[in-house]
């Protein structure tokens, strides 16, 4: 009696649910606007294999599970929904790890401040964005190097200590600094600055600064241009630029300020806090050294976020 041998033929589309939330971002964002922004590094050396826009959708799933690399690579070679959302078929080869570190230097902060443009503005269209009231906020993102060597290397060589004018002599991340939280609460690295529309809980602007600049130095990097800024008392310092900026400040004023009305700073105070809890939840270790490539991951993880947000909004 002979064997007989059935083959089946799988569709990479009926493998993904309908109701998939990668299927649901796809329906609700345009990115066609997106990568058109992307096309004058598609014939670039890595990109020619894959394409920019399959790059790019590798780059932005990465950032929306927070996957690293090496996870990302793995990712992609074993989910199926996963290879459907990024355009690669199910038997395709998909990309190693290192070709993600290229794309995204070549992709460059410059363009991806375009794409995060643009996907404020769809937001706005649909009506999500509209700055009527936003809550501005900082956090620090600290370095994953420590500095006992640097230290050491420094009093070796005649400084009292490290600090941050000479700090960059002996890191290895030239860009990074020493933040300070409190009088007795330090970190190494950077400080991520972000705006947040009340309405939607969106962000509407983010940006990365070397951990010593002050939030209210950060504010003009992400203050919008209209609506009323809801801000603790690190941007006391700041509402000359608000004001500037053509918004009206609501910053939280000291205890020691004769302007201060207790009643209305515990209003304030109540309407920030469930935005700040939006940074408690966002890893603050940094993988990358330099501003750029911070920026980068700030405005990837930014996007990313909205979009999450977008599908909650649209249930």
């Amino acid at each position: 009696m002979r064997n007989s041998r059935q083959i089946e033929m799988i569709s990479l589309e009926n493998l993904v649910p309908e109701n998939h939330v990668y299927r649901k971002i796809k329906e609700l964002v345009n990115f066609s606007k997106m990568l058109k922004k992307l096309k004058d590094i598609e014939k670039e050396e890595g990109a020619k294999g894959y394409g920019i826009d399959r790059l790019f959708f590798c780059l932005l799933l990465q950032f929306m599970e927070d996957l690293s690399d090496r996870e990302m690579e793995r990712f992609i070679q074993e989910n199926n929904s996963a290879k459907w959302f990024c355009g690669f078929g199910l038997a395709e080869k998909t990309p190693k790890y290192s070709l993600f570190c290229r794309v995204r230097t070549r992709i460059g902060c410059n363009r991806i401040s375009v794409i995060f443009e643009e996907v404020r503005r769809q937001l706005k269209t649909k009506g999500y964005m509209n700055e009527v009231f936003t809550v501005v906020d900082a956090t620090a993102l600290i370095s994953k190097f420590n500095l006992w060597e640097e230290r050491d290397k420094s009093i070796k060589e005649g400084y009292d200590k490290l600090n941050n004018t000479n700090i960059s002599k002996y890191s290895a991340d030239k860009d990074a600094k020493i933040g300070a939280k409190s009088t007795n609460k330090f970190w190494y690295g950077y400080k991520k600055h972000a705006s947040i529309d009340t309405q939607s809980g969106m962000i509407n602007k983010v940006a990365v600064t070397p951990a010593n600049i002050t939030d209210a130095e950060g504010m003009k990097h992400v203050c919008p241009k209209s609506g009323m800024i809801i801000a603790d008392k690190g941007y006391v310092g700041a509402i000359n630029t608000i004001h500037r900026k053509g918004a009206h400040p609501a910053v939280i004023l000291r205890n020691n300020m004769k302007d201060k009305n207790t009643d209305k700073d515990r209003w304030l105070t109540g309407i920030r806090s469930p935005y700040e809890r939006m940074f408690s939840k966002q890893t603050k270790r940094v993988r990358y050294r330099g501003i750029a490539k911070n920026q980068f991951s700030e405005f990837m993880y930014a996007m990313s976020f909205n979009f999450k947000r977008l599908l909650v909004l649209e249930q």
